[in-house]
């Protein structure tokens, strides 16, 4: 089959290897299209991982293999595969930290190599923790592979509007208005709160307001603060979610929440940023500082009724196809993305 090989920082070659041999608990999918994640494209452009690898893991494909064991699932059924499930009885399931247990982390969908998703590959194999335990999805026949490849992320954007426990009435200011940023504006007004979007990038802050924001703006507007207060009765927002790897943004935030409010990280920032911050900040006006990464298996159902009800138009946030064997350009156009770049999607 063939597969994108992660051979080093910004080398994926595009190789032809072996189909992954199933053992009797273990599943073959045909990967139909995997989303292209923003920590994908750090995997790949910065030294965190010993190659060889195969990343990706927004998957949706077709189950073409069954181990002999395998109860309940059929070739041809087609399914959303979950690269991750937690244990569920380690000390951090047992506290509902679930992307923080052992086999969470260490099971996992592969390609080939070290186990690393595998979605950009023809086949992927689920391990028999992850088929028996809830990692293989059923797509209904009314949704498309796209859509169901975003089963995943909304998981993770669930993840963090639940733990900053965003409520009806609310507003909520989201910095970055990316795929992720958009994902966020959409689950936000889904719950019943106001979503404030901004970004540098005219074309997405329209789309942000397109797609529910009740109001978008530049990042780098002197009166952003100002105007923000306006919109929340001199309050400033409830909570704010950063989707960007930004200081200023933080900043930004940081500014522009409420006293008492909560300001969340979620995009992932590099190892070398520190943030100095006066703790009186924090003290004064009693502002939680939180962090959010990867899904949580308690709401993997939510996530699935969110993506497959159409309680959210996930569509709305794809731009870009690009082949398997293209997929060097897909992450070329997602760090330097045009005006009109959002969710890229790859076709093994």
């Amino acid at each position: 089959m063939k597969a994108q090989v992660f051979r080093g920082v910004n080398q994926l070659s595009y190789e032809e290897i072996p189909v992954p041999a199933l053992e009797p608990d273990e599943v073959l999918v045909q990967v139909r299209v995997v989303g292209l994640c923003q920590s994908d494209i750090k995997k790949i452009r910065y030294p965190l991982y010993e190659p060889p690898r195969i990343f990706g893991h927004e998957t949706a494909g077709t189950i073409t293999a069954v181990g002999s064991d395998v109860m309940g699932w059929q070739v041809g059924q087609r399914v959303a595969v979950m690269h991750h499930i937690p244990c569920m009885r380690c000390a951090y399931c047992l506290n509902d930290n679930f992307s923080m247990c052992d086999t969470y982390k260490n099971i996992c969908t592969t390609a080939g190599f070290a186990p690393s998703g595998g979605g950009f590959a023809e086949y992927v194999k689920v391990p028999g923790h992850i088929v028996r335990n809830g990692g293989l999805i059923p797509i209904p026949e009314h949704i498309s592979f796209e859509e169901a490849s975003f089963v995943e992320p909304t998981n993770c954007c669930l993840k963090a509007v639940k733990k900053a426990q965003i409520v009806p009435g609310q507003t909520v200011l989201i910095t970055g208005a990316g795929p992720i940023g958009l994902m966020f504006v959409m689950l936000v007004k889904a719950f019943g709160a106001k979503a404030i979007a901004t970004d540098l990038l005219t074309s997405r802050i329209e789309k942000a307001v397109s797609v529910g924001a009740e109001a978008a703006f530049d990042a780098r507007d002197p009166n952003l603060r100002e105007k923000i207060y306006a919109l929340t009765n001199g309050m400033g927002v409830d909570v704010a979610l950063l989707a960007v790897p930004s200081e200023k943004a933080f900043f930004q935030a940081l500014d522009c929440t409420r006293k008492g409010g909560k300001v969340l990280f979620f995009a992932e920032f590099p190892d070398e940023v520190e943030i100095p911050i006066n703790p009186n900040i924090l003290y004064r006006r009693e502002i939680d500082l939180m962090g959010s990464y990867s899904s949580s298996y308690r709401l993997q159902n939510l996530a699935v009724d969110i993506v497959f009800n159409r309680r959210i138009n996930v569509q709305a946030l794809i731009s870009d196809h690009y082949p398997l064997q293209d997929l060097s350009a897909a992450v070329e156009r997602a760090v330097s993305p045009t005006p009109e770049t959002y969710k890229i999607l790859i076709y093994p």
